[in-house]
């Protein structure tokens, strides 16, 4: 996932498809400088963690 497009979904007040290892995920923030999300499964907010941008999936459909 591109840069921009992870920011405009972490702004958002509408939630988007995204997943994480094939994980629903929520993108609480994005760190431009290392090209990282902070991110937590849905089912799971315990769980943060931060993820490479690149292994970041939108859904479409």
């Amino acid at each position: 996932m591109n840069r921009q497009r992870a920011e405009e979904i972490a702004a958002s007040a509408i939630m988007a498809n995204v997943s994480y290892n094939g994980t629903p995920v929520y993108i609480q923030n994005v760190d431009d400088q290392a090209n990282t999300a902070r991110i937590f499964p849905l089912d799971n907010p315990e769980h943060e963690q931060t993820v490479n941008l690149d292994e970041l999936r939108e859904d479409y459909s």
